[in-house]
């Protein structure tokens, strides 16, 4: 029974550092497509000061 639970324990750990690390780079990657996204949809107003 003992052995039993250790298992559990170790499989359990496992998952949570699998999910940890999921949720950490789901992050990263959610602030890097961020970053991505406002360089692309800059728009540069030297336009409006021509007029």
């Amino acid at each position: 029974m003992k052995k039993a639970l250790k298992i559990i324990g170790i499989i359990v750990a496992v998952a949570g550092a699998a999910a940890a690390i999921y949720f950490a780079v789901k992050k990263y990657l959610e602030k890097k497509n961020q970053a991505a996204d406002c360089e692309e949809n800059y728009v540069s107003c030297s336009c409006c000061e021509a007029q």
